[in-house]
């Protein structure tokens, strides 16, 4: 049986709101251990891992240097890598949640791909929720896959990739080898209420203040929104039913058009009649 690290990193968990005891809780099945970059906070988030009490989790306490800002998060993820003991890392972020089904596709998926030196990570499937969680977003800047299983081997150099969406190899940042699965991840990071969501542009607007000036208490409608008609995975359904929007609630502004979103309509009609979806950007090559 091949060995699997699993490794993430969160910081200000309380106040930002993020599901990460759902999300470590979701990837325990899979893993031997489970590495935990907690950066240095303020609002109890150490305390929360620490109470997840679970002998495969290891925490690596840090601070986190915010001076190249946003591409701080690639450099602790890659922290968080290093100190896995195993051929094999499932990463997570704080704000996704693994489906139970998913943990032993993941599982079954390295022992049959270990020996094939051609597969270097596992894609996994994303279903975004936007705005409340029985809400998702589909249009094509919202990826369909990701890498989240990696190779540890050091003499591949499989790193994270920018802010660590995803992973790359070697210097040159070669598109990693990856094998699709059928497990699913849920996305939780934009159907938090909006006070989280707040907290969370206020740190962006600290690491770009060009970008983000004014304060926006509701997120703006998006086309091609869907309604979520499944269920949760279940480590994540107390959560869930706690953020659920009170009755008449509004997090979204109202619906509107702009000529810019056309070609989102348009490609989303051609996917739809040929399951593909043009010039869609991967962080990684299919094997």
């Amino acid at each position: 049986m091949v060995p699997v690290s699993g490794f993430t990193i969160v910081r200000n968990a309380v106040a930002l709101d993020f599901p990460v005891v759902e999300s470590i809780r979701s990837i325990l099945p899979v893993c031997e251990e489970v590495v935990v970059n907690v950066g240095r906070s303020d609002d109890g988030t150490l305390e929360l891992i620490r109470g997840i009490d679970d002998p495969r989790i290891r925490i690596v306490e840090t601070e986190w240097d915010w001076s190249d800002k946003i591409m701080a998060l690639g450099r602790e993820t890659m922290r968080a890598m290093r100190a896995c003991r195993h051929p094999w890392g499932l990463y997570i972020q704080a704000d996704e949640v693994l489906h139970e089904s998913g943990a032993t596709i993941l599982r079954d998926t390295v022992q049959q791909v270990d020996a094939d030196p051609r597969v270097e990570g596992l894609l996994v499937r994303y279903l975004h929720f936007y705005g409340d969680l029985g809400t998702l977003a589909t249009h094509r800047r919202w990826y369909r896959q990701e890498v989240r299983c990696v190779r540890l081997d050091p003499a591949l150099d499989i790193h994270p990739f920018q802010d660590a969406q995803g992973f790359r190899v070697g210097p040159e940042d070669r598109k990693i080898r990856a094998r699709p699965t059928g497990a699913v991840m849920y996305h939780y990071g934009w159907a938090r209420p909006p006070e989280s969501i707040q907290k969370k542009r206020e740190f962006t607007r600290s690491l770009y203040p060009e970008k983000e000036q004014q304060a926006r208490p509701l997120l703006p409608w998006i086309p091609l929104l869907r309604p979520f008609t499944g269920e949760h995975p279940a480590v994540a359904r107390n959560w869930v039913r706690a953020r659920m929007p009170a009755a008449g609630e509004r997090r979204m502004t109202d619906p509107f058009f702009h000529w810019g979103w056309l070609r989102l309509y348009l490609s989303y009609t051609f996917e739809r009649l040929t399951g593909i979806r043009p010039f869609e950007f991967r962080n990684y090559t299919v094997v």
